[in-house]
């Protein structure tokens, strides 16, 4: 008899739960399952991150696939923009990534693309396998089939049951490396002849990037390339020893931070668990907010080919619209997130588009975003333009100082919204809904939208060269929030 069974793990952009009844390997089965045949797929990459329950939720949903008939080929530990350039360089109808990013140690979850790394979010095919999903059964549905924290490869599947059972699964399982070609990819958008010599600080955080690096740094030592990295937390560890990788955090800069200081070295660089996004810190150890680099990098793709589409989100504007047009490109906005993101990308054939948040997105990559090619730009950039990180930025922080984003839990995100309107309606600004409420006045702005992913309220205000102003806009929207 086939099980019902509610999945709470399906968010509004890919699957997320906690370890035991919201995501195990019943879960896993199901929805690679419901995944295939929604696809009516034939082949499918998989692959997971450096998480000690991956492998398991791994091969639980490759047996899910592999049981709709289709094949599987699972591309190892590796981090989420590996499995979106598998999904287009082996011509596969999608790719799965088990991942949990920066989610606490009993998380984990799945991040889902279709055929040439099309994303699959609510609104394109993920409700829709969610709704498949509740009405499969699984070998896996045991009462207490539960995965946890340090499960290993044996504990993936219940006695009598291996990711090969079923008809001929055994000729559908495949492993295939794809770190070369995903490598030769990643250089191919600079010029190495261009590089000059930078001492970069590295920091995987334990997570599944530290592998990426050491075969880049291979081929910077094949080609004379004069890079230098400082490897810090660098071995890839499913029990996060240095905690949690998400540099996002103001908490869990300071290894990074402090490591560029002691080495002196040019910039430092800190990825998340599955490396989709980078964050940079300058020669002094400042971290530099992801804003500011949508606009580096914006100017890095129109320097090499001027008119350009640039698309960007709507939480802060000014800098990059302002470097945008300078560069002689074409500024877009689109709704923050990815799947939003890389469908506007999509429809206008823009060569990039960047989130404030440090998700970079890029044309060539199949409008997908990577956490190692933003990096790969700025060094170009620094060597070519022969300055600093600090001295690419410091003009462009001081123009359009901004507040980076701030989060508030609140109980109606609706009344909030009303009551700022209200307040600055008399002030004539200009009100743009793309995304939440964004009100422009002449030397000021702000966006307050509520969260696609966490009950969260998310304020980001900028100014025209006036910090004192933009702070004084931060606590007065505070307050009345707070209030």
């Amino acid at each position: 008899m086939v099980s019902v069974k509610k999945l709470k793990c399906f968010k509004a952009y890919d699957i997320r739960g906690q370890l035991g009844d919201e995501l195990n390997p019943d879960v896993a089965y199901r929805i690679g399952y419901a995944y295939a045949k929604h696809l009516n797929a034939k082949r499918v990459v998989v692959g997971g991150d450096i998480r000690h329950t991956s492998e398991p939720l791994k091969l639980a949903l490759a047996q899910g696939v592999m049981d709709t008939g289709a094949e599987v080929i699972d591309i190892g530990m590796v981090g989420t923009e590996e499995i979106y350039f598998a999904s287009f360089y082996l011509d596969v109808d999608g790719g799965i990534e088990v991942t949990a990013s920066h989610n606490p140690m009993d998380y984990n979850g799945m991040k889902l693309v279709g055929r040439g790394a099309l994303p699959i979010s609510g609104d394109s095919g993920l409700n829709d396998i969610r709704d498949l999903a509740e009405h499969i059964d699984s070998p896996f549905n045991t009462p207490k089939e539960t995965v946890s924290v340090k499960a290993n490869i044996p504990d993936a599947t219940p006695a009598g049951h291996s990711v090969f059972s079923g008809t001929n699964n055994a000729n559908k399982y495949s492993q295939q490396s794809i770190l070369d070609p995903y490598v030769e990819h990643l250089l191919s958008y600079i010029d190495l002849t261009k590089i000059k010599p930078l001492k970069l600080v590295v920091n995987a955080g334990n997570g599944a990037a530290g592998h990426v690096i050491d075969a880049l740094e291979q081929q910077f030592k094949a080609a004379n390339v004069p890079l230098e990295f400082i490897k810090i937390h660098h071995e890839a560890d499913g029990s996060f020893p240095n905690g949690i990788p998400n540099p996002l955090l103001p908490e869990n800069r300071a290894a990074t931070a402090d490591a560029v200081i002691a080495n002196k070295a040019d910039m430092g660089i800190a990825w998340d668990g599955d490396f989709d996004r980078c964050f940079l810190f300058d020669e002094n150890g400042r971290f530099i907010e992801g804003y500011y680099i949508v606009g580096l990098l914006a100017e890095a793709f129109l320097l090499k080919s001027a008119g350009e589409k640039i698309i960007h989100d709507p939480r802060l504007t000014w800098n990059t619209i302002d470097q945008v047009e300078a560069a002689g490109g074409k500024p877009i906005q689109s709704k923050t997130g990815h799947a939003f993101i890389k469908e506007r990308m999509r429809l206008e054939n823009a060569v990039y588009g960047g989130e404030m948040s440090a998700h970079h997105y890029f044309r060539d990559f199949a409008y997908c975003d990577s956490g190692m090619i933003p990096w790969l730009l700025v060094a170009e950039l620094m060597s070519v333009a022969g300055k600093a990180l600090s001295e690419l930025v410091n003009e462009r922080m001081a123009k359009y100082p901004c507040s980076g984003e701030i989060n508030y839990r609140v109980a109606d995100v609706s009344i909030i919204l009303d009551k700022i309107l209200q307040r600055f309606s008399a002030e004539n600004p200009v009100i743009d809904k793309t995304d939440g409420i964004s009100l422009e006045f002449d030397q000021w702005r702000f966006n307050l939208r509520s969260s696609n992913t966490e009950p969260l309220l998310r304020l980001n205000v900028e100014s025209r060269t006036d910090e004192a102003l933009m702070r004084a806009k931060v606590a007065e929207i505070e307050q009345i929030i707070q209030n």
